[in-house]
């Protein structure tokens, strides 16, 4: 079967399967969605919400806000988050990179050409690619698509990347079977299968609604 037959199956099938959540509920703000997805690094999603709740209700979630704040709050709040003393450093840096090289703003993400959004963003503190892509695509709606632990995962199980595949080569590989309009639901049912049956440990082959067109689960 064409892969991109097989990958636009797939979508449609886990479409029915998974709820998709809104854009809006995923990103409201490009500073604060970057906040967020800092203090997820290397943490349970339950506490990431406990963590990034807890720093809201402590500082203004805004880059002067955080350049200003007092570190030892900032890590208060971010102690069930994990590596907190880190994350803690990180965030401060962030916020006054963005006010020292971009005025305080995010806002370039919307109407600058791609790859100077990309590059500017990976240029900030504690952000990589799947960062910077979650930003773009999240907040801005920008053709990428971000490539977390499980969407990996679930990619080269699949067969859509080669196990030993970087994370440029998994996203391009998304990015040529799936159409743009696509790719925030593309890593959303992904990220679900993941969790639900295509785990790292035991995936659940013969529960998993994709099993007949997934090489792995028959290998």
């Amino acid at each position: 079967m064409d892969q991109k037959v097989r990958a636009r199956l797939i979508l449609k099938i886990l479409e029915s399967k998974f709820k998709i959540p809104r854009v809006s509920e995923v990103a409201d703000d490009p500073f604060r969605t970057l906040v967020r997805t800092v203090i997820s690094q290397s943490t349970a999603d339950v506490n990431t919400r406990r963590a990034y709740v807890n720093l809201s209700r402590r500082v203004e979630l805004t880059p002067k806000g955080l350049a200003e704040a007092d570190i030892n709050e900032i890590e208060k709040a971010l102690f069930t988050a994990g590596l907190y003393r880190n994350k803690s450093r990180i965030l401060k840096r962030l916020a006054k990179t963005i006010i020292q090289d971009f005025g305080g703003t995010l806002d370039f993400i919307y109407s600058e050409p791609l790859a100077d959004v990309r590059r500017k963003l990976l240029s900030l503190p504690g952000v990589g690619p799947k960062t910077a892509d979650i930003i773009l695509l999240f907040c801005a709606n920008r053709p990428v698509l971000p490539v977390d632990t499980h969407v990996n995962r679930v990619t080269k199980r699949l067969g859509f990347a080669p196990p030993d595949a970087g994370y440029e080569e998994v996203r391009m590989a998304l990015q040529s079977l799936y159409s743009p309009q696509d790719y925030f639901k593309v890593h959303m049912l992904f990220i679900s299968l993941g969790r639900s049956f295509c785990r790292a440990r035991r995936p659940m082959h013969e529960e998993c609604p994709v099993n007949n067109l997934c090489p792995s689960a028959h290998a």
